[in-house]
């Protein structure tokens, strides 16, 4: 397989990174300290169609496909972690569960709007309770005579604060385990629901990380996603789509370290010359390259067998697996070039570090990216020669 970019896709790229570079890139420490996403921002992502990059044409989106949407999401992190998390999650975790589940109706009433920005969405699994175990969620849904009372408390959303759609999961079926979980769409606004206590957290501060209670929250009959009881399938497999989106934010915040720290090493002079004629700071730099190179390739080609509609859990999961803990050795090792300059924060490797950390807890800790694999090869041994 080529997972070399066409020329369509080399256009996109560059105009997004020159957006980037001049719209995101300049104010990434000001976000950081801050805690927020400066007025405006959000409005002029939506005018580069970035929150639509794989919504259908027909949807109001750029109609892009899965590549293009990594790549995305890869160049916006190297700008700013943060901004790139708030698009991924809008869209891997939000947008992908409506386009695959929704109804005609559910997709004509919020894709249009997700596309252009004006309606942000986010994905609500993971309980005070339950985290790596989502099947021990304990929100509940009530069916009712017009529609469905949803009850219980959310942690960790990403983009909690920021969302106007929020694709939720609660338990409907308690007595059957294998049906026991069903997802909504729950609109901001729908009386019950409130947002409750916002993180404050060492890395991707601009990005909100929130609590969302439900307290009796009444929503229609027609807020049910998908089929009753196929919550857990649902909540999964959108998981799958969510990975490859870190995986391309933790590829870029990992190109933006090992740039910063070339650029570092080719002026930092110590004992008469450039640190990076040094055997040392070249080793380090060659073994942050071939990281880079590798989790690039491997996010790219979970991103083309998604778009090709072939089966691409796994690889989802190998490619987070390898670019988040790459991205943690990769700005870790920034740091050590930059030396004491690297701790400071008049230097971007310290919150490139802060910000990389979270890639190995979200979507799936790394310890469930290895279950995930070792699971598939203890049934299929002959799946990764294939």
């Amino acid at each position: 397989m080529d997972y070399r970019l066409d020329d369509d896709q080399r256009q996109l790229r560059d105009a997004v990174r020159d957006f980037c570079e001049n719209e995101i890139a300049p104010r990434a420490a000001w976000r950081d300290e801050e805690g927020r996403f400066e007025d405006g921002l959000i409005e002029k992502l939506g005018q580069m169609g970035l929150f639509g990059t794989y919504i259908p044409t027909e949807y109001g989106g750029t109609g892009l496909d899965c590549v293009s949407y990594v790549m995305t999401v890869e160049e916006l992190s190297r700008a700013c972690g943060a901004t790139g998390i708030l698009v991924s999650a809008h869209h891997s975790l939000a947008v992908d569960p409506i386009l695959n589940y929704g109804t005609e109706a559910q997709k004509r009433r919020y894709l249009p709007k997700m596309a252009t920005g004006e309606w942000i969405g986010c994905y609500s699994l993971t309980e005070p309770g339950s985290g790596s175990d989502a099947g021990a969620a304990r929100c509940h849904a009530v069916e009712t005579a017009d529609g469905w009372e949803i009850t219980g408390t959310k942690n960790f959303v990403t983009n909690g604060n920021d969302a106007h759609v929020v694709v939720l999961f609660a338990v409907t079926d308690p007595d059957n385990p294998k049906r026991r979980m069903s997802a909504f769409i729950v609109e901001r606004g729908t009386p019950g629901f409130t947002v409750g206590k916002l993180e404050k957290k060492l890395g991707i501060r601009a990005s909100s990380t929130a609590e969302l209670i439900f307290d009796r929250c009444r929503v229609p009959r027609d807020a049910l996603l998908g089929e009753r009881g196929k919550g857990l399938h649902i909540a999964l497999a959108t998981l799958d789509g969510g990975r490859l989106g870190v995986a391309a934010q933790a590829v870029g915040l990992s190109q933006a370290a090992l740039e910063a720290s070339v650029a570092y090493a080719n002026t930092r002079v110590q004992f008469n010359e450039p640190i990076g004629r040094q055997q040392a700071i070249q080793w380090k730099l060659a073994d942050m390259a071939a990281g880079i190179a590798a989790a690039r390739l491997l996010t790219y080609r979970g991103a083309w067998l998604k778009q090709h509609r072939r089966p691409y859990g796994t690889e989802a999961s190998m490619a987070k697996l390898l670019a988040s803990e790459v991205s943690n050795r990769v700005t870790d090792a920034a740091i050590q070039i930059f030396g004491g300059y690297g701790y400071c924060q008049d230097y971007p490797a310290e919150r490139l570090m802060r910000d990389a950390r979270i890639t190995e807890l979200y979507e799936g800790t790394s310890e469930i990216q290895r279950l995930v694999i070792a699971r598939r090869l203890l049934t299929e041994p002959e799946w990764i020669g294939r």
